[in-house]
């Protein structure tokens, strides 16, 4: 199938897949390449072997002897990121604002609290989410474990698996970027209030951390957005969660060109429906650097980033929990170890697969490169999430918790005075939470919850505001001009003369 885009022609191709098959595998069949790849890069058309079972009985014992080396390691030994209960209120160097707090996650434990510049839609997000207090609340035993918490989201398999729908997107230099549709399984079918808030079911697309992972709360938020109406894409990099590599170049970590493609081509797809966008972790630089950069012309509704990295160059060179550092290292190995030949023409594969570091591994395959090599700092000149970040347009929500161990002390690294100035962007601050962790009864993250509920709120205000204005229009005598559109498609246009509300 092949599609006119606003930036070229698109070809396309469907096929089932599976998300127990580590991103490589095909339920029935594996989709031929498209395009005309280039011999050298040594990939084969063929089914690609299947994965081995990562839950076996040696792999289980080896994880849970993992899981009580760290456990006695943060118990017992020194540093910041202890699994001891930490009372401290807000972590930020921030004082307590009464009007901004969400409400109690326990006694002593400390409040969620919403920390943004003061503006209209800043006072109806905070009503949306006092509402949906309640769903923090709840004395689970490992709340304050931020390591626990961090851990088992990452290396743990989600309860249910998605149906996914595969679809690779040829983007305008050749090389693919895949786009797994979650298909089922659906929920009721009855009308969502996402649906009503937006008029026709919205698109949530999914970033994954920027090492492709797909984790269980990635799998969980689309499963949860699903069932409310929404109609989740996950994007997946090139090379990434067995995205086919047709071309020698690979993704940086803030550059947002695919992005733009994909989105141009999502938007193409489902013309009658809006776009919302989600990141989990280190993907946040991803979509940090598409809303700054794109500015105004970003075609997202709203955006959300549940545990953040703000300070990405930092936070590479600092490190970060070893098991963690380690799990994404080796998920990032075992994804380019399929071209190891074709990309020795280009970066020195001996020390990339001998890297024992995130920082390592990012500055072998983009800064010591064979052809165009660069400086650390000249990469990251390019590629900081936070270059244009004034630039950026829409409301953007990030999740973040005080006791996150893997971006780091909040004093340190949540950028405050972003919060403090930007109309655009809210800091929902927890005390506990660990990294993308946010965790109740039952192995559920309540910042899923918290991020769809935050989309329906912001949909909401903005056609209040808009039948407000035509209401105020009627008032003056001024003719009321009716689109011939979806009123999903009237809320990029409601934005562009709403932000006086936001200022």
């Amino acid at each position: 199938m092949v599609h006119r885009g606003l930036q070229g022609w698109y070809r396309v191709e469907w096929f089932p897949f599976c998300a127990t098959s580590g991103g490589g595998g095909a339920c029935s069949r594996q989709s031929a390449l498209l395009g005309k790849i280039p011999s050298s890069l040594g990939l084969s058309l063929r089914n690609p072997p299947p994965a081995a079972e990562p839950w076996g009985s040696l792999a289980a014992w080896a994880l849970a002897l993992a899981l009580l080396c760290l456990l006695a390691t943060e118990l017992w030994g020194p540093g910041w990121g202890s699994l001891l209960p930490s009372h401290e209120p807000g972590g930020a160097g921030e004082e307590d604002d009464g009007d901004n707090v969400i409400g109690e996650e326990g006694p002593g434990a400390g409040r969620c609290r919403l920390i943004c510049k003061s503006s209209a839609l800043a006072q109806s997000l905070l009503r949306s989410l006092r509402r949906g207090a309640a769903r923090q609340s709840g004395r689970w035993l490992w709340r304050t474990w931020p390591q626990l918490q961090t851990m088992f989201q990452l290396l743990f398999p989600p309860a249910r698996q998605p149906e996914l729908a595969r679809e690779l997107l040829q983007l305008a230099d050749g090389g693919l970027v895949a786009l797994d549709w979650v298909m089922g399984p659906r929920g009721t079918g009855k009308r969502s209030r996402a649906t009503t808030a937006f008029g026709t079911a919205p698109v949530l697309l999914v970033l994954p951390n920027a090492s492709g992972k797909v984790t269980r709360g990635v799998l969980h938020l689309c499963l949860l957005a699903l069932e409310q109406g929404y109609k989740p894409v996950i994007f997946n990099r090139r090379g990434h969660n067995g995205s086919p590599l047709a071309s020698l170049k690979l993704q940086a970590f803030g550059d947002p060109g695919d992005l733009k493609e994909a989105v141009t081509y999502i938007r193409m797809r489902q013309p009658g429906s809006s776009l919302c966008a989600v990141s989990e972790g280190s993907g946040s630089g991803l979509l940090l650097s598409y809303l700054g950069e794109c500015g105004s012309s970003s075609y997202l509704a709203a955006a959300s980033c549940i545990s953040p990295v703000f300070r990405c160059q930092e936070w590479l060179e600092t490190g970060c929990p070893w098991l963690y550092e380690w799990s994404l290292l080796l998920h990032q190995k075992r994804g380019l170890s399929r071209y190891v030949t074709a990309l020795a023409e280009v970066v020195e594969t001996g020390r990339l697969f001998r890297s024992c570091s995130l920082r390592e591994f990012e500055e072998t395959l983009f800064c010591q490169t064979k052809r165009h090599p660069v400086t650390w700092d000249a990469y990251w000149d390019r590629n900081d999430p936070l270059r244009e970040v004034d630039e950026a347009a829409v409301p953007v929500l990030c999740i973040c918790s005080a006791d996150d161990p893997v971006r780091g002390p909040p004093a340190s690294t949540l950028p405050m005075e972003l919060f403090h100035s930007s109309p655009y962007f809210f800091l929902l601050l927890t005390p506990h939470g660990g990294h993308c962790g946010f965790l109740r009864e039952g192995s559920c993250s309540w910042s899923h919850e918290v991020t769809l509920e935050y989309f329906t709120a912001v949909a909401e205000f903005f056609r209040t505001e808009e039948r407000l204005k035509g209401l105020h229009r009627y008032r003056r005598g001024v003719p009321q001009k009716r689109e011939a559109s979806s009123a999903a498609c009237h809320l990029q246009e409601i934005f562009s003369w709403q932000r006086s509300y936001t200022r």
